[in-house]
């Protein structure tokens, strides 16, 4: 089932607000690659970053990728959204863990690290992709994001992500939102909403009260007039494919392919986003060397 986000405004056109509750892409992600929740908390606050980031995208059939490389036992952790709502994730070790934090939660700015960057790369379908990159901060991927907003967009933003794992590994709550300050906010509402932000609470916990998206956005825009724009479905999407996989191979060329019928006689390919394995034997190897000589 698909989840859902929200956007939306304040009437005065002075802030905008995006809203998810993520919690079955979360529970995606975890079931395909068996995270720990450490992983789980780490890669689900991404994923959920990553599909607001998506839907703040207008062009069709356009792409970011974010990625979060830390000297963190967790390693790389890296996310693919598009504008139409689909995600998809992986954490380069789901089995990592460490003790909780000092304030009793998982340890994702450990789990991370703080030596190293995030990157953004957004495929606009133009010729070059826009590429953005910022030091991590804590490694906790919200503050890490709002200082990529910072530096790399100059768009001052507030984010919130949030993953709570229940005692099954499964997840309990996932979602976020982001709001962002437009150009022409003048000091006295930046100032009516920088009060504001400071009282606002975790995201599980305003989750964990049923709260939905626009009951969200409310709470945290209290002390402004909001218009909803629109709500859209959301969701954890692998398009992997056959005909993907076998294109990947054929790029190796006709020598790389022979040396793997000459070695192992067959070769599997397995998803870093699904798991899936797609496997080729010796004959379904010999074709793609024809199509590597065309």
């Amino acid at each position: 089932m698909a989840d859902k986000l929200t956007r939306a405004v304040t009437k005065n056109g002075f802030i905008r607000i995006f809203a998810v509750n993520s919690k079955n892409i979360v529970q995606a992600a975890h079931d395909y690659h068996k995270t720990l929740p450490l992983a789980t908390a780490a890669l689900g606050r991404l994923l959920t970053g990553a599909v607001i980031m998506g839907s703040m995208m207008k062009e069709e059939n356009s792409s970011l990728t974010m990625q979060l490389v830390g000297d963190g036992p967790l390693g790389r952790v890296l996310a693919v959204a598009n504008s139409k709502g689909e995600v998809k994730g992986y954490v380069e070790n789901p089995f990592a863990d460490l003790p909780l934090n000092r304030v009793g939660k998982l340890d994702v700015g450990g789990g991370v690290g703080q030596n190293g960057y995030l990157s953004v790369v957004k495929d606009l379908r133009l010729k070059e992709p826009y590429i953005g990159q910022v030091p991590l901060q804590t490694g906790e991927v919200g503050d890490d994001l709002a200082f990529y907003f910072a530096q790399s967009e100059q768009v001052p933003s507030l984010v919130a992500l949030g993953v709570l794992v229940d005692r099954d590994y499964s997840v309990k709550q996932a979602g976020g939102f982001i709001v962002q300050i437009m150009p022409d906010c003048d000091e006295f509402n930046l100032k009516k909403f920088e009060k504001a932000a400071e009282k606002i609470t975790s995201v599980t916990s305003m989750l964990e009260k049923g709260l939905s998206n626009e009951g969200l956005i409310k709470e945290v825009m209290k002390d402004f007039e909001v218009d909803i724009l629109d709500e859209i479905d959301v969701d954890y999407v692998c398009d992997c494919c056959d005909e993907r996989m076998q294109r990947a191979i054929v790029s190796l060329g006709k020598k790389e392919i022979q040396d793997i019928i000459d070695e192992q006689g067959e070769t599997e390919i397995v998803c870093q986003f699904c798991d899936k394995a797609y496997r080729y034997d010796k004959n379904a190897l010999e074709e793609m060397i024809e199509r590597a000589k065309r």
